[in-house]
């Protein structure tokens, strides 16, 4: 008989700015963010709830933010002080199972299935968890507890911040069927567009359709979406997660004005991509460019390559920034998906 999993999906509360109030007080009753000067074409990393109030978000660029809200106050990264303390919450979690996913500095999947402590509750063991995290660091935690990844990860943003929500077994399609799609990891924006002119809106909207139907409408996604929509997810808590691939990218202070001026952005990116692979001491199976437009929209354009080709950079790079129609570019960024192994000769092509 198969033994039910116990998944524990815990996700600090608005960690960055949340770790900024408790070291300033007086920055608790004010909206803040952490992120970059809007001169510098800034994004917020992070903002307290007094601030997503006014609309502010994750990711927003810095002066859209300031626009919403006048008050903002708005704090630089401490990135080293942030680690420290997501090193504090990660021993913690170590306390109850060896088996921990990080998912980033603040959030992670714990499987504590057959675990004796709080005498195998799931639910009591995230409460102790949450509890054993503000003893230590004076920080709040959020925490979803079901029998999969996904379940689990939808739960703890239920009731944010400082909160938990319990999804049972028995309870899994119906709460599954009741979700809305744009709360599905992976349904994007444009996806959840896509889905809505066909009438899909929730997860039981979906559960009318084959896989293969989504599949052609989704690519890939499409037969995870239909297991999402019932419930389903098989995905192992993964402990030591192999990285897929390695990138960097920019953020310009002005927009570019053309491709030739997109290709040039290569010299000072290319050199940065190569020490990482070098370190990574893997192979590559693909190349990827990106690039952000000046309204914000985004392309990626990828090839299978296994060897590092600065002129297929350049080739995907022209197909990218043709997809714009002329628009100036705010961001470029260039990535290689990693192969298992050892690396592979790079080749000595010149830009």
């Amino acid at each position: 008989m198969r033994v039910q999993r116990k998944i524990i999906h815990i996700d600090m509360d608005c960690f960055f700015a949340a770790v900024e109030m408790r070291d300033n007080p007086q920055l608790r009753d004010k909206p803040i963010a952490v992120g970059g000067q809007a001169s510098g074409r800034g994004v917020i990393a992070t903002c307290n709830y007094a601030a997503r109030a006014f609309g502010v978000r994750s990711a927003m660029p810095t002066h859209r933010a300031q626009q919403l809200c006048p008050e903002l106050v708005l704090v630089p990264h401490r990135m080293p002080v942030y680690k420290a303390v997501s090193q504090q919450i990660h021993a913690i979690f170590r306390h109850y199972t060896e088996l921990v996913e990080p998912l980033s500095l603040d959030e992670a999947f714990l499987d504590v299935t057959g675990k004796s402590h709080c005498q195998g509750s799931a639910t009591l063991m995230a409460e102790a968890i949450r509890a054993e995290i503000f003893e230590a660091t004076g920080l709040t935690a959020s925490a979803g507890i079901a029998p999969n990844k996904f379940l689990a990860k939808v739960a703890s943003d239920e009731n944010k911040p400082n909160g938990q929500m319990v999804i049972p077994p028995e309870r899994t399609a119906e709460f599954a069927a009741r979700l809305s799609l744009k709360k599905i990891p992976g349904v994007g924006p444009k996806t959840a567009e896509r889905l809505a002119r066909r009438g899909l809106l929730k997860g039981e909207d979906v559960l009318g359709l084959s896989e293969a139907e989504l599949e052609v409408m989704l690519g890939k996604f499409g037969p995870v979406l239909w297991r999402r929509c019932r419930g389903i997810d098989e995905r192992p808590v993964e402990p030591s997660r192999i990285r897929k691939s390695i990138g960097v990218e920019t953020t310009l202070a002005r927009d570019l004005p053309d491709l030739a001026a997109c290709e040039a952005q290569l010299d000072a990116l290319l050199p940065e991509l190569e020490r990482r692979l070098a370190a990574a001491q893997r192979g590559i199976k693909g190349q990827t460019v990106k690039l952000k437009f000046a309204d914000f929209e985004l392309t990626t354009v990828s090839q299978q390559s296994q060897q590092l080709d600065p002129k297929l950079f350049l080739a995907l790079m022209g197909i990218a920034f043709r997809r714009g129609g002329g628009r100036r570019v705010r961001l470029v960024g260039i990535s290689v998906e990693l192969a298992e192994g050892k690396t592979l000769r790079q080749l000595p092509l010149p830009l």
